[in-house]
């Protein structure tokens, strides 16, 4: 068997679901009729250590004498973790549920430090199934087995960011390739071994390493320096998220001693050019976006005569070859959006390339994976789906836009309805005004059951500073439309923005607690602000008042940069308080306690409201309707049924019309005319028809069935209740 591409994803980056970057470039390559294969290695490492052969392997390999108290207990329990193991990895891939019982029971699994935190957790995992309390279980088991991997075979195990210290901000090569010099870990070797079978057994040309993250570069290195030890003709390419914006002013040499070429940007055009010149067809300067060591020295190649591909032509991620039946469901925290991360098989697609707002001064939005915006239609999409579905089985999708547009987002809820897919899907998008009530309702028909978003520092003075284009009112609103459709909303939360004091700190956590308060938010992370070298803030530093703590750009890794920020708060100080507070806040706990609560230090009281939120989700939310508008109906054909009634002696008819949904029935009445026409004119404005009607065609349509007083009627209070059957103003 020979395949000229080999495209591998180093470990490790998840254990639920395939990173897509190789599902995307096997899926071009099969576009231009070149043959490749894929490995995803950290789950295949992951596999060939978590069964009952490699955990005898492992703990042959401990020396006792280093273990801490902890992990004395594990080694102490060896026969029980080898015992059990196999059949847990077997539950975590959803192939063995009846060990539910068992796991649950307490007195199946050996138990180590990770199980302490159950005491805290138990009131969010009593309210769960017995799978999920199970695979909660079984998460810390395997947790608590790489506690013992990481303290006494290898210090940078993890299972989603392996060695991350090591490639984060590393600006200088020189620990990287200090550590890539010494002998093969535990970790390495099984790594080696599976990377030897693969590449005896395809005879590649082109190794390809796709590096999202800081915690896969240690094994991707590891890979290209073994394959050019011992396949010195195999080339090897590494590119990727870690790339395009770490590697953007790479100068150090020694990096190619493990890699051939480096690419940015989108893999397609840079591919495809590289396998060319790999195979004589073009010569190097004709390399798209790529470094290459030329006579000793990083030399950059850019062939700007060669285009990008556009997002329409470059295929269908194909996700064959992987192995997707062996993947490990884990629920590692109650955090309802994290589960989401780590729990379940999630095809990736994306909607639009790039960021369709741009503007964020935090935001890497000079490069071009933010700048250049491209959606792709609705149809194309569906088609995409579809055939994933068909190869795969699996029916769940995360659409890994920076943020999905709106108006995309709405064509792709009506295409996929209208297609009758039944799927299920999750995106992050901003929390702007166009998520109305209607189209919160139409993305949750479609199978959307969850976003994130930014609230970011929730202060509308740093929100302005950031030019998020959105207000926290704003955000409120947005929130408890989907929040009512049935969508469950995370926000992603900043702190220590330039400038921002102790006092919008607290502010901001006051903010996000009165959201948790009015059921408005699940899920929120914290993390702090980081100076990147492609935002507005990184590269107009002065006018944010903070300054970078130096010029010095290293040869290796540049992206984050360290800044002083003489008039913001000392924001490690909040870090641990943010944190807890939110924690609390996700299970309902504490939401009346003063804020003060969370924090060591002595802190600002908040300034906000105690009814702040309350009163923006109270605000008057009327949107005139425009004559452009969209509207659609999602539900069934109505019963109609001429009635009479009488009041004081007179008699008169009305149209009682009847609707059923999955879960309610209901009714509305009104003039027999006006009954009848809105029946007739449901049919027409059904979702399962190719046209869709603006509200001045449906206006029309009213006044030429001879009937006056449109706005009277379709504003009323019968027409204005069903949206709760489906009709909706778009």
């Amino acid at each position: 068997m020979s395949v000229p591409v080999f495209l591998i994803t180093p470990p490790f980056t998840q254990l639920n679901t395939p990173y897509p970057a190789t599902a995307y470039l096997k899926g071009f390559l099969n576009t231009r009729n070149i043959a490749s294969f894929q490995a995803d290695l950290g789950i295949e490492v992951t596999l060939a250590l978590f069964n009952r052969q490699g955990l005898q392997d492992l703990f042959a390999e401990i020396n006792n004498s280093i273990a801490s108290e902890d992990t004395a207990r594990i080694i102490a329990l060896k026969d029980d973790y080898i015992q059990t193991i196999d059949e847990v990895i077997h539950f975590l891939q959803g192939k063995n549920p009846t060990l539910a019982h068992r796991i649950c029971s307490r007195d199946y699994l050996p138990e180590a430090s990770r199980f302490a935190q159950l005491d805290d957790m138990e009131y969010a995992f009593g309210k769960m199934g017995m799978q999920d309390k199970a695979k909660h279980l079984a998460t810390l088991y395997l947790e608590d087995l790489s506690d013992l991997v990481k303290e006494c075979i290898d210090e940078h195990f993890g299972f989603s960011r392996y060695a991350e210290k090591l490639g984060r901000s590393a600006n200088s090569f020189d620990e990287l390739y200090a550590a890539l010099q010494q002998e093969y870990t535990f970790i390495d070797k099984i790594l080696i071994r599976l990377l030897r079978q693969h590449v005896e057994t395809l005879q590649p040309k082109l190794v390809a390493l796709s590096v999202p993250f800081p915690g896969n570069l240690y094994t991707s290195l590891r890979c290209g320096q073994w394959v050019k030890q011992y396949f010195p003709n195999i080339k090897v390419v590494m590119g990727g998220g870690f790339a395009n914006t770490e590697l953007r002013s790479l100068t150090d040499e020694r990096v190619f001693e493990f890699y051939d070429f480096i690419t940015l940007d989108d893999g397609e055009a840079p591919l495809e050019n590289l396998i060319a010149h790999i195979e004589g067809r073009i010569p190097k300067e004709q390399l798209k976006r790529t470094f290459t060591l030329v006579d000793g020295r990083v030399t950059w190649f850019n062939n700007k005569a060669c285009a990008d591909y556009k997002q329409g032509d470059v295929g269908t991620p194909d996700y064959s070859d992987l192995l997707l039946s062996e993947y490990i469901s884990a629920i590692e925290v109650a955090n309802p959006m994290h589960r989401l991360w780590s729990d379940g098989r999630w095809a990736k697609l994306t909607m639009a390339h790039g960021c369709y707002w741009r503007k964020c001064t935090f935001c890497d939005i000079s490069l071009d994976y933010i700048n250049l915006y491209e959606p792709i239609a609705a149809h194309t999409l569906c088609d995409r789906m579809e055939t994933i579905i068909a190869q795969t089985g699996q029916t769940g999708f995360h659409f890994v836009d920076e943020a999905a547009p709106p108006a995309l987002m709405r064509s792709l809820a009506i295409e996929i309805i209208r297609r009758r897919l039944n799927v299920t899907w999750w995106t992050n998008i901003r929390f702007e005004k166009s998520f109305t009530r209607d189209l919160c309702l139409l993305l949750k028909a479609s199978g959307c059951i969850a976003v994130s978003g930014g609230l970011e520092v929730a202060s509308d003075r740093l929100l302005q500073l950031i030019n998020k284009g959105i207000t926290v009112a704003q955000v409120a609103q947005v929130n408890r439309n989907l929040t009512s459709a049935g969508i469950m909303v995370h926000a992603y939360l900043m702190y220590g923005f330039p400038t921002q004091t102790a006092q919008e700190t607290i502010d901001s956590l006051e903010m996000v607690r009165q959201m948790f308060q009015a059921g408005i938010l699940q899920s929120a992370f914290w993390h702090l602000f980081t100076m990147t070298a492609h935002s507005p803030v990184g590269l107009n530093p002065q006018l944010f008042n903070v300054k970078k703590q130096s010029e010095l750009v290293g040869s290796f890794a540049n992206n984050d940069i360290d800044h002083i920020d003489e008039t913001g708060a000392d924001h490690s100080l909040f870090g641990y308080g943010l944190k807890k507070s939110l924690l609390n806040y996700m299970y309902g706990l504490c939401l009346g306690d003063p804020l003060q609560k969370w924090f060591d230090v002595k802190v600002p009281k908040t300034k906000v409201p105690a009814d702040h939120i309350v009163n923006a989700l109270e605000q008057d939310q009327y949107v005139a309707a425009k004559p452009t508008d969209k509207v659609i109906w999602l539900g069934k054909a109505p019963t109609v049924e001429i009635v009479t009634k009488s009041k004081k002696g007179n008699q008169w008819q009305v149209a009682n019309l009847t609707f059923q949904t999955r879960k309610e029935k209901g009714a509305i009445q009104v003039g027999v005319e006006q009954g009848q026409w809105l029946a007739a004119m449901l049919e027409k404005l059904s979702v399962h028809n190719l046209k869709i009607y603006t509200l001045q065609e449906v206006k029309d349509s009213y006044a030429a069935a001879g009937l006056e007083d449109f706005e009277l009627f379709w504003d009323n209070k019968p027409v204005n209740t069903l949206h709760r059957f489906g009709l909706l103003r778009l």
